[in-house]
């Protein structure tokens, strides 16, 4: 039977039928596994963020006197690449995501503390003291970017 509410205690599925912790250990290796991974989510979550806007300062100023009609194709080949990496980091940050949010759902109070204390650390030591961060919330109103 599923939890609708929080509940404390070693016994968690997460995920697939097949993770299930029955001792202390597992379910502790579980909550660690968990951490790491939120840990993870916001590493990438940086490193797209960088890469976007190193991808966007490499765009030529847009004067429309300096301008021609028609780019090389060879700078849209460069810009084609730099969206399909971009595209493709936020695919996997996505799916990262959406795994912690369906951890979370197990509704299991240590997994849930593991998840935003992961998250938190991982916002501490890769995405806190930047000034990157200023610059993406001001282009970007989205809490999901």
């Amino acid at each position: 039977m599923m939890h609708m509410t929080f509940y404390w205690g070693k016994k968690v599925t997460l995920l697939v039928d097949s993770w299930k912790t029955h001792s202390w250990t597992s379910y502790a290796s579980t909550l660690f596994i968990c951490f790491l991974f939120a840990i993870f989510y916001q590493y990438m979550e940086d490193r797209r963020s960088r890469f976007k806007i190193i991808s966007e300062s490499s765009k030529p100023s847009s004067s429309s006197i300096n301008s021609p009609l028609i780019t090389s194709s060879r700078f849209n080949l460069g810009k084609n690449s730099a969206r399909v990496s971009v595209s493709i980091l936020f695919g996997v940050n996505s799916a990262i995501g959406y795994l912690l949010m369906l951890s979370i759902m197990s509704f299991n109070g240590g997994v849930f503390i593991a998840v935003v204390f992961g998250l938190s650390v991982g916002y501490f030591v890769f995405r806190s003291g930047s000034d990157d961060d200023e610059v993406m919330a001001l282009e970007n109103p989205c809490a999901c970017s």
